[in-house]
């Protein structure tokens, strides 16, 4: 089943000409939700302006769904993103392992894939997720738009399984969010099954772990 979700955005400017409709985001990882192989349930979820992807998906799974819901498509690849399909370029839809400013007018979007090797094991390093993070850690507007972050793994202590090294977060991605303060962070890979909601909260930031799939509606800031 689809989890819903709503998140008062705090920047006005995407909501311009939208006659205060909210951004619709569906976001998905790691394990295929069959409700959304069905029309009916796809026709009651209504449109959408953007799938993202965190991971753990294959290639013919996210063009599935950016296909049936006609949406443009950002995704990061999780640890599991490697081989098979993957070897060929001309499988994977659109990948953004970057910064995109265009998907979605007047939201930045960062994504960050797995960090880690691409070999037969997809082993954890902190030095791949420190090289990600560095440069808009470094960078001076970042700190001057709203970022939405996406990405496979979750920073250390959000969202993360403590108890379990493979899957605890990455000691980078704290830092990334504690210095750009994203309003929303979306990512996959880790157990949720302790936490029946899914998110977590850091200081502003929403953080969700989209495994199956979450349908977020971004609100205008109050008074827009």
């Amino acid at each position: 089943m689809t989890r819903r979700m709503s998140l008062a955005w705090p920047d006005a400017r995407p909501f311009q000409g939208r006659d205060g409709r909210p951004i619709r985001i569906l976001a998905a990882s790691d394990e295929p939700d069959p409700a959304l192989d069905i029309l009916a349930n796809r026709e009651k979820l209504g449109p959408i302006d953007l799938v993202v992807g965190c991971g753990d998906l294959s290639p013919e799974r996210l063009g599935f769904l950016a296909d049936a819901f006609r949406a443009p498509l950002v995704y990061v690849r999780g640890n599991h993103d490697r081989g098979g399909p993957w070897r060929d370029p001309a499988h994977v839809p659109v990948d953004a392992p970057g910064r995109d400013e265009r998907t979605l007018a007047g939201i930045s979007l960062l994504g960050l894939p797995w960090p880690g090797h691409r070999g037969d094991m997809a082993r954890r390093d902190d030095w791949v997720a420190w090289r990600q993070v560095l440069g808009p850690i470094l960078d001076g507007p970042l700190h001057h738009r709203t970022w939405l972050v996406f990405s496979h793994a979750p920073p250390l202590g959000y969202g993360d399984t403590p108890d379990d090294p493979y899957h605890v977060g990455f000691r980078p991605y704290r830092v990334l969010l504690d210095r750009v303060s994203p309003p929303l962070w979306l990512h996959g890979h880790t157990n949720c099954s302790d936490r029946p909601d899914r998110t977590t909260t850091a200081g502003h930031t929403t953080l969700v772990n989209v495994t199956g799939s979450v349908l977020i509606e971004l609100e205008p800031p109050t008074g827009q």
